[in-house]
């Protein structure tokens, strides 16, 4: 039967261990125990150089032979020698020592975990000693996802927690960590300020009504990819109580949202809106004051034809608290996504973000300043009007031979693309059966794609 192993955390503060070997996985076990505070002996007839640099580490320069290891509270057997690692073994178990062996073959009662520190915060990940290649693997991916932040949020802790204590009850210190951490003062700590002492007592003193405390996270989800997400939007999303989300918000990133949340669907579709735009400003203010979380869940960027600007003008004028948290907008993750670049030196200084929902069906757009040719031309919600798009800027004097290139649910797995020009686009996909959210790039960077396109 396999040995079985459970997380757990010890203090090696001022306790003797021993490594036995000096390569590299010694070398990297060393470096851990003397960050924990152990007293560290190596005996080992080769030394690494990281260990013969480090200060206070005993260093043993010979072989290892049969000893009483007793004394040693934790012994780490790191040789790439059978014979001595059995013997070490032995001595080991017969010392009563926890043992960590690095190599196949020893099982020992220790293993040394892959480890995501943020100060005072450490999470340590095992595979039970099978496959700690993929357990790093696992720790990149993890490590890319936990703010930097956390430690300032854990030191605050630590330096309050006896003060919180005695002030409050057990329920009350609950709401009044959650409402910290959640809220203002929270992300305050997290992007690296420092809260002042009439910060801290206000925060205690208004403790009793973090419980009915409520804010709102415009988010923007990106265009689709979720490793398109900042780490800021997925720390939000996991900790939402609420959640009000568009269409385009893609399926992966929704099932982000922890599981107990309430979502609220008010997508807006061409010619359908499930929620008027004013409800959806005047729930967001109504479900934050009734103390919750509440997420505002946006495809691309919330301020990029996403009427984030509207949401919180409401907000701010009911006193509601909020936060912005910018989105990778349709027009760069697509474009890159297609591998059409927006600018180059060769053909475009500038881009243009326009709207192509053309209010009441109409043209009025100031489509002379779109007919030069050192620009690139982004439309977006243009699928309906396309016709009546490249029909004006071929009236405004572009060329009929500009390229141009739609980009169907960019990012995505699903992400398809065509390209033509201003001339015949219209006319080549009439029998396409196109489906939004779609992009029109127009512009000479599309002529690009053909050499740059990774994605397909």
């Amino acid at each position: 039967m396999s040995q079985s192993y459970i997380p757990l955390s010890i203090s090696l503060t001022r306790q003797p261990c021993l490594v036995i070997g000096a390569g590299n996985i010694a070398s990297s076990r060393v470096e851990k125990l003397v960050e924990a505070g152990a007293v560290v002996t190596v005996i080992a007839s080769n030394i690494d150089a990281r260990i013969e640099q480090m200060r206070d580490v005993e260093i043993i320069k010979q072989p290892y032979a049969s000893m009483d290891l007793s004394k040693y509270k934790l012994v780490v057997i790191a040789t790439d020698n059978d014979e001595a690692n059995q013997t070490a073994l032995k001595d080991a178990q017969r010392g009563g020592c926890l043992i960590n062996s690095a190599f196949d073959g020893l099982q020992g009662d220790v293993i040394f975990p892959a480890i995501i520190k943020r100060g005072l915060f450490q999470l340590a990940l095992t595979s039970q000693g099978v496959t700690p290649t993929l357990t790093r693997l696992l720790r990149g991916w993890l490590e890319a996802r936990i703010p930097f932040g956390v430690s300032n949020l854990a030191q605050f802790a630590s330096e309050n927690a006896g003060t919180i204590k005695k002030r409050f009850k057990t329920e009350q210190r609950k709401y009044f960590w959650q409402s910290l951490f959640h809220g203002i003062a929270g992300q305050k700590l997290m992007d690296g300020d420092q809260l002042s002492l009439s910060e801290v007592d206000d925060l205690i003193e208004k403790a009793d009504e973090y419980k009915h405390k409520g804010e709102v996270y415009l988010v923007g989800a990106g265009p689709g990819d979720p490793e398109l997400l900042t780490f800021k939007a997925l720390r939000l999303i996991q900790q939402s109580q609420v959640v009000l989300y568009d269409r385009l918000v893609s399926q992966e990133i929704l099932n982000m949202i922890p599981a107990d949340a309430k979502k609220i669907n008010v997508g807006k579709e061409r010619d359908m809106h499930l929620v008027p735009q004013g409800d959806i400003n005047q729930l967001l203010a109504d479900e934050a004051k009734k103390g919750q979380r509440v997420l505002r869940l946006k495809g691309g960027d919330p301020f990029i034809f996403g009427r984030g600007g509207e949401e919180i003008e409401l907000l701010f004028d009911q006193g509601v608290p909020f936060q912005v948290v910018p989105g990778i907008t349709a027009g760069a993750g697509c474009s890159s996504y297609a591998g059409i670049p927006l600018t180059h030196r060769d053909y475009s200084q500038s881009v243009r973000f326009i709207t192509g929902h053309l209010k009441n069906g109409t043209s009025d757009l100031p489509w002379h300043e779109y007919q030069y040719g050192n620009q690139t031309l982004v439309f977006y919600m243009g699928l309906k009007s396309l016709r009546i798009i490249c029909e004006q800027l071929i009236l405004a004097g572009k060329p009929k031979q500009t390229p141009i290139a739609l980009i169907q649910k960019g990012t995505t797995k699903d992400q398809k693309v065509w390209t033509g020009t201003l001339e015949t686009m219209a006319d080549d996909i009439q029998n396409e059966k196109i489906q939004a959210p779609t992009l029109i790039i127009i512009g000479e960077v599309v002529k690009l794609r053909e050499k740059l396109a990774w994605r397909g």
